[in-house]
């Protein structure tokens, strides 16, 4: 039985507790804030509930899994239901379309759209399911192996040509579709893992695929039921907690991790640390030990990845048209990801829109409605989110943009709540409050993510900033990896 102490709360430190656990070894949560979940907050106020993080959950089966492993059925835990349409999206033409849950009704749902769109759209998610058969299992759910090792996997010319590293998302873009704004809503899905999608490599169709091949999913009550199910289990398999602990080093001998310190300078003791911080807060602030220098430097390089600002509205009335999830274009999105990446980062001026609504009676008092509503956003440190009116004039901003796309609601508003970057890097200690780490910009930086096993021996990594990346699946992912490498007690 091992000593493992695990930094951070989140749901990939979570999942690797409830593993480890049921494992046999003797685990302890250190958490810097006062509670469980990490960016799969909740916000609750005068009836209102609000997610303030994730809004939906794909591949389910991997918590199935995961619950499965550690004592329980998660179904028997939450109440999963499937989100019919997964998203309505409006373009800044004023067209519309509803991509349904059923990923067999998509096609024929985007021709009626945009003739000639379904037929496209389908050829690419056909291609699409075969780089998926090379990155999902093979990749996503086994230690880094990196480019080379997915081209070993690549069992013909034709499989590499399919994973064509040379071209971004947008080049497959421009090429297999011919309406601009199937164009458009194959770019909105870099955004997934906080990426330009002129940058992220064509291989990452697999995105799309995944959602509409095993389809969008919510948690009723909302998704933070999720990360209650999951610290309850924990709790059950006598994973320790410590809330308001920051950690503030993990300390090292010449055999490999010995423990962590803590703010105030205690210490405690472990064989195995795993850590579910921000790789880049681990590398540079918490581990001097000088075998960590590659994994370092890599991180210096690598491009972070975007932020969000989210506002939460309390809403009077209903929507004529209740929609779960919605995305709301702008005329030229490539401002958008000028004003992100550039070399002077700044608050999209006329951003995309995304809004989270639930239609569930557990969120909202009767007769209302509860919006999640978010824009991409540079990190805290380029922008300076807590300078005197940045946020306050962004929240009104974002409430025209609602207007001008007819989603004017603010006659309907009892009041709202705004979240920065700052509020992000403040919560969860993400550096500059990113949302996935490092992004995905580039040909390699999708394969690329430290590695969930560090060169200090007895140091795990897990959570959206390690590999395989960000979202409730792939940080569940990266905690059976992680645990896989430790094996049970």
């Amino acid at each position: 039985m091992a000593r493992v102490v695990v930094v951070g709360a989140g749901m990939g430190g979570l999942s690797a507790a409830a593993r480890l656990a049921a494992g046999g070894h003797r685990v302890t949560v250190l958490e810097q804030s006062g509670g469980h979940g990490g960016k799969l907050g909740e916000l609750r106020r005068d009836g209102f509930s609000f997610d303030t993080g994730p809004s939906l959950l794909t591949l389910p089966q991997v918590y199935r899994d995961l619950f499965t492993d550690t004592g329980g059925p998660l179904d028997d835990e939450v109440d999963l239901v499937p989100v019919d349409p997964t998203c309505h999206y409006r373009f800044a033409d004023g067209s519309e379309v509803d991509l349904p849950h059923d990923a067999a009704a998509v096609p024929a749902a985007l021709e009626a759209w945009s003739p000639g769109t379904g037929g496209q759209w389908a050829a690419l998610m056909a291609d699409a399911a075969r780089l998926w058969d090379l990155v999902g299992e093979p990749v996503l759910q086994r230690p880094l192996g990196g480019v080379a090792d997915l081209v070993r996997r690549s069992a013909s010319v034709r499989d590499l040509l399919a994973l064509s590293p040379w071209r971004t998302l947008r080049d497959v873009g421009r090429r297999r579709l011919s309406d601009p704004r199937a164009r458009v809503l194959l770019d909105r899905y870099a955004t997934y893992s906080g990426s330009d999608p002129r940058r992220l490599p064509g291989l990452m169709t697999v995105v799309p695929y995944v959602e509409q091949r095993y389809g969008g999913w919510y948690v009723r009550g909302g998704l933070r039921r999720l990360g209650d199910a999951l610290f309850e289990r924990c709790e059950k398999l006598g994973v320790r907690f410590e809330f308001d602990a920051r950690v503030t080093a993990v300390e090292t001998s010449g055999d490999g991790v010995s423990g962590v310190r803590l703010a105030g300078g205690a210490t405690a003791p472990a064989d195995v640390v795993v850590s579910n911080a921000d790789a880049t807060r681990l590398y540079e602030d918490l581990v001097t030990d000088r075998r960590a220098r590659r994994p370092r430097r890599s991180l210096g390089r690598a491009v972070p990845s975007l932020s969000g600002f989210v506002l939460l509205l309390a809403l009077r009335g209903r929507s004529p048209r209740p929609y779960h999830h919605r995305v709301l274009f702008p005329a030229d999105y490539d401002a958008e990801f000028d004003a992100l990446f550039g070399r002077a980062p700044r608050p999209v001026a006329d951003p995309a829109v995304y809004v989270c609504s639930p239609d569930d009676p557990a969120v909202r008092p009767d007769g209302h409605e509860a919006w999640f509503v978010l824009v991409n956003a540079p990190r805290q440190g380029p922008v300076d989110w807590t300078a005197p009116g940045v946020a306050e004039r962004c929240a009104d901003r974002v409430l025209d943009v609602l207007a001008e796309r007819g989603h004017d609601v603010r006659d309907r508003l009892l009041w709202r709540e705004v979240r920065t970057p700052a509020d992000w890097e403040r919560d969860t200690g993400s550096a500059g409050g990113a949302l996935y780490g490092s992004s995905s910009n580039g040909p390699r930086a999708a394969l690329l993510r430290p590695a969930n096993r560090s060169p200090v021996p007895g140091l795990y990594l897990v959570g959206g900033s390690a590999h395989p990346g960000g979202g409730l699946p792939l940080v569940a992912m990266s905690a059976r990896i992680a645990t896989d490498l430790i094996g049970p007690a």
